[in-house]
């Protein structure tokens, strides 16, 4: 059974920092792309943070660059999201995401809520 369970979501005021958490089981980690994305009220999905298979590459949103770090445990079969000095306009429900390198076959997990509020 395939499972991405997030973890870590909370309320934090702005310039706080919070570590998002996904644990997956149930498929063949290390041969997936990882990704967290996320999704604010009233607005589309978009895409936070990218780490390869590997570890060995990241990518990251405009919007997130220099605060937020992503990074995978192969071991561990998880993959985290260190994000500093948080706004306001990071709020949103983050969402774990695995892409297997050759099958192209995405999983999801359920979500996990930012709030940054004062």
């Amino acid at each position: 059974q395939v499972q991405l369970v997030e973890s870590g979501g909370g309320l934090v005021q702005p310039g706080g920092s919070l570590r998002l958490s996904c644990a997956a089981s149930g498929f063949t980690f290390n041969n997936r792309v990882m990704r967290w994305y996320r999704q604010a009220l009233g607005k589309e999905r978009e895409l936070v943070a990218t780490i390869t298979s590997a570890g060995d590459r990241t990518t990251y949103a405009d919007s997130v660059k220099g605060r937020f770090t992503i990074s995978r445990d192969n071991a561990k079969n998880t993959v985290s999201l260190q994000m500093n000095s948080l706004k306001p306009e990071d709020t949103a429900v983050y969402y774990c995401n695995a892409v297997g390198v050759y099958s192209g076959v995405a999983y999801w997990g359920k979500g996990t809520l930012v709030t940054v509020s004062s």
